[in-house]
Parts: structure tokens; C-alpha cells; sequence
């Protein structure tokens, strides 16, 4: 039986604005086949997007939705999540959304560990305002705000999300849908702050300002820097040079998440003391 996308998807918002061949319609997809696996009822989850072409990604779903302003996915995310502990909250940003404007609110996203799932949609350049360097565009790249090769070190996403705090940290590309999907299924089901990692194309203001003509230009260079992590583990520092490892990196079932943490506060504020007496709270703290 065909799998139902439109169970999903705001059929009045289709087609898309996105750039025909962009990855960001994959990612959409792998997201509702995700969604479909875990058996979630629509009305028990929430996206939250900010701006830039992964900003869209909320105007599409038949979800409960909030677009947001640029780089406060999370921190609205968080008071959502707080205020409704038993709906599951999926975040939804770029590399710039994530990790620029909005990187003070992701790292606090992680160190908290609050149960929300982010999927940063990275394709390296900031592509819907023209092609300004992001944090994740390799270093001599040309961007509009760079023309003489980007001179910025580039963050690792993973490496910042697990130092950050994050419980749960994973890679994968829009490359292969099936990966990506059960990647998401195993970020949104887990208890704690995931971050998703995904790769992506933009092969119009990246590929063919970069000698990337076409989208498959752009498509093999991203597969040409990313290695599955049990191969990336068996190779040498000097091997692991500018390769990027895809697969689950961390997961950390045993981190204490921030809800509960939160129900505890309120417990013992109005005298309840629940699980933990005010002296193992303080401990904790």
C-alpha cells in the first residue's frame, strides 16, 4: 500500500516554494514516514521552525505549527514543551537558524536536555538571504559576504551539541531517505534533547557559486566528506581530516531531562515532595 503524504501535509501550501532538486523536500518526507512509524496522533505534536528555507518546513505540515522569529526555534520550543510535557516538540532550523543567531539557545537547548528534537537542515551557506557565510561553510568557499573564499573555521554541529550536552546527537544526509528516516525515529523517540545533524543541498547559492554547477554536482560533493561512523572510527586522524561521520554519535539514555526535573521543582514548592525530599533536590542542583 502507497504510503499516504497527504494524511500529513497541507496540500493547499503545494507545491512547495523550495528550489526544484532541493533536499529539503526529502527531509520533509523522511519527517511524516517518521512520524507514521512512531504512531503519533498529528494533535500530540508540534513544529516549530524559524527563518530561512528550512523556516517553511512548519507551513507544510498538518501539525499543530509555530514559525517563529530567526533563531528562537528552541527557545520557543522550550516554553512550549514545558507547558505540555505529554506532546512530543520537534524543532526545525538551518545551520545559520541553529547555529548563529540562534546558536545561545541551542547550546542551553542541549545543556538542559529538555525532550525536544532538533533537526538542523545544514547545507553549509545561508540560502534563502543570497549565500552569506554560515558557521558551517567550508573554509574557502565563496559567499556573497566572502567573495575572496570564506576565512571563518567552521563548527562541527555534532561536536558543539554533544559538548553543549546533548543526550542524544546524530548525522545523516539527505542522501538516503531510509537512513534519515530511521535516524529520526530513533532521535524523536528517545527521552532528551536530540539533535539531528542533516546535510543537504543548496546547489544555487552554494553548488554554482562553488563550481557545482548542477544539484548532483552539489549531491556527490556531500557524499565525498561524509563516512558512515563505524568506518570513520577504524580510520587514522590524518584519514578523518575533513570527513564528517554519519550515524547515531551519542545517546545517552541515563541524563536527567528537564521536564521532570521541572515537575520536581513544582513538587517541592508546593510541598510535595514527590520522589525527593528537598535535600536530594539540592543535591541535585
Amino acid at each position: 500500500m502507497a504510503f499516504n503524504y497527504d494524511k500529513y501535509l497541507r496540500i493547499e501550501k503545494m507545491p512547495t516554494l523550495w528550489c526544484w532538486g532541493c533536499g529539503d523536500g526529502v527531509i520533509l518526507k523522511s519527517f511524516v514516514r517518521a512520524i507514521e512509524k512512531l504512531g503519533w496522533e498529528q494533535d500530540d505534536v508540534c513544529v516549530v521552525s524559524g527563518i530561512g528555507c528550512s523556516g517553511r518546513f512548519s507551513s507544510y505540515v498538518d501539525f499543530n505549527t509555530v514559525h517563529t522569529t530567526h533563531g528562537r526555534t528552541v527557545a520557543y520550543a522550550t516554553g512550549i514543551k514545558l507547558a505540555n510535557p505529554d506532546k512530543h516538540v520537534i524543532c526545525v532550523g538551518g545551520d545559520g537558524d541553529a547555529l548563529a543567531i540562534g546558536g545561545n539557545h541551542t547550546i542551553h537547548g542541549c545543556r538542559r536536555n529538555i525532550d525536544i528534537t532538533f533537526i538542523i537542515i545544514n547545507n553549509f551557506i545561508y540560502g534563502l538571504t543570497n549565500s552569506q557565510t554560515s558557521p558551517t561553510t567550508p573554509k574557502g568557499m565563496w559567499t556573497v559576504s566572502q567573495k575572496a573564499g570564506n576565512i571563518d573555521p567552521t563548527f562541527d554541529t555534532c561536536d558543539l551539541a554533544i559538548a553543549a550536552g546533548a543526550s542524544f546527537v546524530a548525522r545523516e544526509s539527505m542522501l538516503d531517505p531510509k537512513k534519515l528516516e530511521k535516524v529520526m525515529v530513533k532521535a524523536m523517540e528517545h527521552k532528551g534533547f536530540s539533535v539531528i545533524d542533516v546535510l543537504s543541498n543548496c546547489h544555487i547559492n552554494l553548488g554554482r557559486k562553488n563550481k557545482m554547477v548542477s544539484a548532483m554536482d552539489n549531491l556527490k560533493w556531500i557524499d565525498s566528506i561524509t563516512v558512515s561512523k563505524k568506518k570513520y572510527d577504524t580510520m587514522t586522524p590524518e584519514e578523518q581530516l575533513n570527513l564528517l561521520p554519519t550515524g547515531i554519535i551519542k545517546q545517552d539514555t541515563e541524563a536527567d531531562e528537564y521536564c521532570d526535573m521541572y515537575a520536581e521543582i513544582i513538587k517541592v514548592h508546593q510541598g510535595q515532595r514527590g520522589k525527593i525530599t528537598q535535600d536530594d533536590f539540592e543535591k541535585k542542583i
